[in-house]
């Protein structure tokens, strides 16, 4: 529902040329990763092994 208070406020006041560039870079190198994530899968070297806790004695 945030969101669509949002898009009512950027209807009515539309942000810069130069900050509206900003906002579809950065969602577009989103849906890049997405897409790479998607194809190719989530690296091993990148996941992170749990380490066991030790139970204190």
């Amino acid at each position: 529902m945030g969101w669509l208070l949002r898009m009512s406020q950027w209807a009515r006041n539309p942000p810069s040329a130069r900050m509206a560039t900003v906002i579809l870079v950065v969602v577009l190198l989103c849906l890049s990763l997405v897409a790479v994530e998607h194809i190719w899968g989530w690296p091993d070297w990148l996941t992170v092994n749990r380490v066991p806790r030790r139970i204190p004695s």
